[in-house]
C-alpha cells in the first residue's frame, strides 16, 4: 500500500478513465431524451384528442428525463467498491443509475438496495467490501479519491489513498448552504435515511451528528422508493427558520429531487409570512393548547365596526331590532355549530325570524300566509341584504387575530395576562392564524375562469413552451395543501402543541420522519408538547433511531459546550467527537464589545476559508449586523440565537454568552446550541467573565 503523489495520480487517473466513461453515457441518454422531445413537437399532425394527450404525455416525460439528467451533472459518480464476492466485483455508486448499451450496470444509485453496502460496510461488519473509496470531482474531472480499507487480509496489495473521506469532509470550507452528504453518510445514518417508509420515523442526535441531512437524504430516498406515492402526494419539510430553510434549499435539488415543499413555522399558512419571535413569556402562552379556547370564544364575537340595530319598514311599519336581540340572533346561528364563513344564510334567516316576531306582535290574528308572505318579501330586500353583509361579514384569519391586538377585549375574553399582539403576525402567531382558518371555515370562492376553455367538454390545448416549462417546475399544491405523503419535520423538540396540530393538519393522510434532540429544546413542557405530536402524527408504528457522533464539532469545541447541557439538563445523553484539532475556544473580555467582535470576526476571515458566523441574542441581532458591515459579506454572517438552529460555519463568534442563557427559561440549552454551530474555531466575547462558571 502506498500513498506517493506518483501513486496517488495513477489512482486518479485510472478512476478518471472510468468517469469519463460515465458522462459519455449521459451525454448519449441526454440526446436521446432531447430527440425524443423534438419528436414529440413533430407529431403536428396529431388530430384526436387521445393522439394529442400522448403527445403531450410523451414530450412531457422526455422533458422530465432531461431535467433529472441535468441535475445530476454534478459530482455524478461519487464512489466505488471493490467486493469479495459477487459477480461484478467492482461497482460505483452515484447520484442516479446508468446502464450501458447492453444494459450492463454503469452506476448505481445510491438509494438502491445494491448501493447499502457503500454507506452500511464497516470493518467489523464488512458486508462483501473489501475497499470503500470516495471519489472526489468537480464535474466530470476526479480531483481526488479517500479510501477506507475494510478487509486488510483480502485488500493485500491494494492501493489505499488518504486518511479517509469522512475526516477529509468533515475538516473542508462550508459554504453559505448546506452540502449533500450523499457521499460520506455513515452506517448509523444510513439505518435511518433507509427505514421504512410507514409511520414515523424518529431521529434523536445531538449536535452535529447529521440529523438534518439525513431527513433530507431519507426525502430523497423515499422519493426514489415509491416515487409514485411520495411525487403524487408530495412531501413536506418543515424547518425552524427562514435561514435555515435558505441554508438547506440545495440539498434535494441537488439529489435531484423537485417534488418537495420547503416551509419554515413562520410560512406554513399560505399568504402569510413571520420572521420575528415573541418574547418567551408571550410565545409560551400562544403555543399551549389552552389558547384554543381564547380563539373559540373569538370568533363568536361580532366583528368590530358591525351595526348594532337594524331598522327596516314593512306596509308602513317600522320594525327595529336593537343591539340585545343583534346579539341574541348571532349567538343562536353559533350555538348551531356553523363555521362563521358558511353561516351568513343562517344569520340572514335569524334576523328574518326576529323582524317577524316584531311584526307579528303588531298583528292579531297572524297567518301561516301572511309569515311566508313576509318571509318571501324580506328575503328580496336590499336593505337587508346590505345589512347582513355589514353585520355578519366573511372573516379572514388575519383580521381576526388582528382584534386581539385590543388589550381590553383579550380581558373581556378571558385571556391570560402578558399575552399582546403586535401589528405583524409573529412566529407564534402562524398555528392561531390556521386555528383560526379551521374555526372560521374557508371563505366561499368565486369559480375560477379557465383560460384554455373553449367551449363545455373542450380546452384548448397548451403550447410546446407551456409543457416544456410545467415538466422542469416544482408541483405546485393547492393553498393550504393537507393531502402530503410524508412529512418531515426538523428541530421538533421546538415544537409547541399548537404548532404540532397546525402541522397535523397538513399530514393526516402522511407518514413521517422527526428529527429533534431533547438536549436543545426550547418548549419546556415535553409532556403536553410530546402528546401533541402524538395526536398530530395518529397511531402508527414507531421506528426509533440515535445518532451517536458529533462529525461537525472538535472535541476541544464540544466538551465545552457539553459542560452547558449538563448543567442545564443534569443526565443527559450527549453525542461523541470524532475529531481534534488543538485550537481550544478563545474566550475574551473587552469593554468595547462592537470593536472586538469585528476583530475577531476579521481574525476568523483571515485564518479560514469558509463561512463565520456571529451569533448574538434575538434582540441584538440587527445591532451586530451593524457592527461587521463591510467585512466579506459573502462568508460572515450575523444570526440570533434562536436563528442558529441546524446551522454549521467554520468559525463562529459569539456576543455575550451569559446574556443567551438568560434571555429565556430555555436559554442554558439555546446557548448549548449556540457554542455547537462551529466546525473550526469558536471565540466568545463578553464584556465580564462571570458567564465562563457555567464552563466548570
Amino acid at each position: 500500500m502506498s500513498d506517493t503523489p506518483s501513486t496517488v495520480e495513477t489512482e486518479i487517473a485510472t478512476e478518471q478513465q472510468y468517469v469519463d466513461r460515465v458522462y459519455t453515457r449521459l451525454d448519449e441518454l441526454r440526446a436521446e431524451a432531447v430527440a425524443n422531445e423534438a419528436a414529440g413537437y413533430r407529431q403536428v399532425d396529431a388530430r384526436t384528442p387521445g393522439a394529442l394527450v400522448e403527445r403531450d404525455a410523451f414530450v412531457y416525460q422526455a422533458a422530465r428525463r432531461l431535467r433529472s439528467l441535468d441535475s445530476e451533472y454534478e459530482g455524478l459518480v461519487f464512489g466505488r467498491l471493490d467486493l469479495s464476492e459477487g459477480r461484478n466485483r467492482v461497482r460505483y455508486v452515484g447520484r442516479l443509475g446508468l446502464r450501458d448499451e447492453a444494459m450492463n450496470t454503469l452506476l448505481v444509485d445510491w438509494r438502491a438496495p445494491a448501493a447499502a453496502p457503500f454507506y452500511q460496510a464497516t470493518p467489523e461488519h464488512r458486508l462483501s467490501v473489501i475497499r470503500r473509496r470516495v471519489i472526489r470531482s468537480s464535474g466530470p474531472k476526479v480531483l481526488g479519491v479517500e479510501d477506507d480499507l475494510l478487509d486488510p487480509e483480502l485488500g493485500e496489495g491494494m492501493t489505499v489513498i488518504g486518511d479517509g473521506a469522512l475526516m477529509a469532509a468533515l475538516t473542508r470550507a462550508r459554504s453559505a448552504q448546506m452540502r449533500d452528504i450523499v457521499a460520506t453518510i455513515q452506517a448509523e445514518q444510513d439505518k435511518a435515511v433507509r427505514a421504512p417508509g410507514s409511520g414515523v420515523t424518529l431521529i434523536t442526535g445531538g449536535p452535529g451528528t447529521g440529523k438534518t441531512a439525513v431527513a433530507l437524504h431519507r426525502a430523497a430516498y423515499l422519493l426514489y422508493s415509491d416515487r409514485r406515492r411520495y411525487e403524487g402526494g408530495g412531501v413536506l419539510v418543515v424547518g425552524p427558520s427562514p435561514v435555515f430553510m435558505t441554508y438547506i434549499e440545495r440539498v434535494l435539488p441537488s439529489l435531484g429531487e423537485n417534488a418537495v415543499t420547503l416551509r419554515s413555522l413562520g410560512d406554513v399558512v399560505d399568504g402569510v409570512q413571520a420572521t420575528q419571535h415573541d418574547n418567551p413569556r408571550t410565545a409560551a402562552l400562544k403555543g399551549s393548547l389552552g389558547i384554543r379556547s381564547l380563539l373559540v370564544r373569538l370568533v363568536r364575537q361580532a366583528p368590530p365596526g358591525t351595526p348594532q340595530e337594524l331598522r327596516l319598514t314593512y306596509r308602513g311599519e317600522v320594525l327595529r331590532l336593537d343591539a340585545a336581540t343583534l346579539k341574541a340572533a348571532r349567538a343562536r346561528v353559533h350555538e348551531r355549530g356553523i363555521l362563521p364563513n358558511h353561516g351568513r344564510n343562517r344569520a340572514a334567516a335569524a334576523l328574518i325570524a326576529d323582524l317577524w316576531r316584531v311584526y307579528r306582535d303588531r298583528l292579531r290574528n297572524a297567518t301561516v300566509e301572511e309569515r311566508d308572505s313576509f318571509v318571501s318579501d324580506m328575503k328580496e330586500r336590499n336593505e337587508l341584504l346590505e345589512f347582513v353583509t355589514r353585520w355578519w361579514p366573511q372573516l379572514t384569519p388575519l383580521d381576526v387575530l388582528g382584534w386581539l391586538r385590543d388589550p381590553e377585549l383579550v380581558r373581556r375574553l378571558g385571556g391570560p395576562r402578558g399575552l399582546t399582539f403586535a401589528a405583524e403576525p409573529s412566529i407564534q402567531d402562524i398555528p392561531l392564524l390556521d386555528e383560526l382558518r379551521m374555526l372560521l371555515g374557508e371563505p366561499p370562492k368565486p369559480k375560477r375562469t379557465d383560460p384554455f376553455h373553449v367551449i363545455d367538454g373542450i380546452r384548448e390545448l397548451t403550447t410546446a413552451a407551456d409543457r416544456e416549462f410545467a415538466s422542469r417546475q416544482p408541483i405546485v399544491r393547492s393553498e393550504n395543501y393537507d393531502e402530503y405523503a410524508h412529512v418531515v419535520i426538523d428541530e421538533a423538540q421546538d415544537l409547541s402543541p399548537m404548532q404540532w396540530r397546525m402541522l397535523g393538519r397538513r399530514g393526516k393522510y402522511a407518514s413521517w420522519t422527526i428529527v429533534g434532540d431533547p438536549a436543545q429544546a426550547s418548549w419546556e413542557d415535553a409532556a403536553e408538547a410530546r402528546k401533541a405530536r402524538d395526536l398530530a402524527t395518529g397511531r402508527t408504528k414507531r421506528h426509533t433511531f440515535e445518532l451517536t457522533t458529533n462529525y461537525r464539532n472538535s472535541a476541544e469545541i464540544f466538551n465545552e459546550a457539553a459542560a452547558i447541557a449538563r448543567r442545564g439538563w443534569p443526565g443527559v445523553r450527549l453525542p461523541s467527537a470524532v475529531r481534534t484539532t488543538g485550537l481550544a475556544p478563545s474566550h475574551r473580555v473587552s469593554a468595547n464589545p462592537r470593536e472586538a467582535v469585528r476583530a475577531a470576526a476579521a481574525e476568523l476571515l483571515d485564518r479560514l476559508e469558509g463561512t463565520i458566523g456571529v451569533a448574538c441574542t434575538m434582540s441584538r441581532r440587527a445591532e451586530v449586523a451593524g457592527w461587521i458591515e463591510g467585512l466579506d459579506p459573502e462568508r460572515l454572517f450575523a444570526v440570533g440565537s434562536l436563528e442558529t438552529k441546524g446551522l454549521e460555519y467554520d468559525g463562529v463568534v459569539v456576543l455575550e454568552p451569559g446574556d443567551i442563557a438568560t434571555e429565556s427559561p430555555a436559554g442554558m440549552r439555546t446557548l448549548y446550541v449556540v457554542l455547537t454551530r462551529a466546525t473550526q474555531e469558536l471565540i466568545t466575547v463578553a464584556t465580564r467573565p462571570d458567564w465562563q462558571e457555567l464552563l466548570n
